[in-house]
């Protein structure tokens, strides 16, 4: 069955996507798209939204990292990535639900807020992308930084907003340490829900201010374990240290 990954470097939600692929054993061909034509180029490939991850199976369209989760469950059953029990698959769903909503909402500001203020953070995040048409790394580069500012924008990242963000930060890690500890996360195999919260956590881990926050939390150890390579490097000193945590 072929299969086709639509992915931008540094996406914490096709990182999700990608770990699900690997954890099932799916054989798969990544294509990063250009970051300021992505939108575009989705439309003109069939899919309906404009976002990713979006993935081509056999022919068909899916897109967004739940609905994926979904099709590659009904494609590939084992290893399972929700329960067969429904009390402990609905559990799994909600969890999955909320790491794919706050929990992702807020990575995501507080990565491109702080991507805004480094460019050297915009190339890291690039390292080892499989851009399309072959476009080298430092052109896409080049061209990133409006492409993150208008996402920044669209997103509302703010600094009010992602001021807000890191104070709420250390609360919804404890939720995500307290499921862990009761067996709802990080109990194999892993779940849909592991790997979305693994991978907005992984995305937060390549910030050097948040290393005090993350610290060696046991979802961090989940994040590290289920998504070992994760692109992207933001240096110590770009959020200010009145707003950590």
């Amino acid at each position: 069955m072929a299969v086709r990954l639509l992915a931008i470097p540094g996406s914490h939600p096709c990182a999700a996507v990608e770990a699900m692929l690997n954890a099932k054993g799916v054989a798969y061909e990544r294509v990063d798209l250009f970051p300021a034509l992505s939108r575009a180029w989705l439309r003109l490939s069939g899919f309906r939204g404009a976002t990713v991850p979006a993935v081509r199976i056999n022919g068909g369209r899916v897109q967004g990292s739940r609905a994926i989760a979904r099709a590659l469950e009904a494609s590939w059953p084992d290893p399972p990535l929700f329960p067969a029990d429904p009390a402990a698959r609905t559990q799994v769903e909600e969890i999955e639900a909320w790491s794919d909503g706050p929990l992702q909402a807020i990575a995501r500001r507080i990565a491109l807020w702080s991507l805004l203020r480094s460019r050297a953070a915009i190339s890291a995040a690039l390292e080892g992308a499989r851009l399309q048409f072959g476009c080298p790394v430092w052109l896409a580069a080049a061209v990133s930084w409006p492409v993150v500012r208008a996402d920044a924008a669209i997103n509302g990242a703010s600094s009010e907003v992602v001021r807000a963000d890191l104070a709420a930060l250390p609360g919804m890690l404890e939720r995500a340490d307290e499921w862990i500890a009761r067996g709802a996360l990080a109990t194999p195999p892993p779940t849909a829900a592991d790997f979305q919260v693994a991978a907005s956590v992984r995305l937060l881990l390549t910030l050097e201010d948040l290393s005090g926050v993350l610290g060696r939390r046991p979802v961090a150890e989940l994040a590290r374990r289920l998504i070992a390579v994760f692109p992207g490097r933001v240096p110590a000193g770009v959020l200010p240290a009145a707003w950590l945590p």
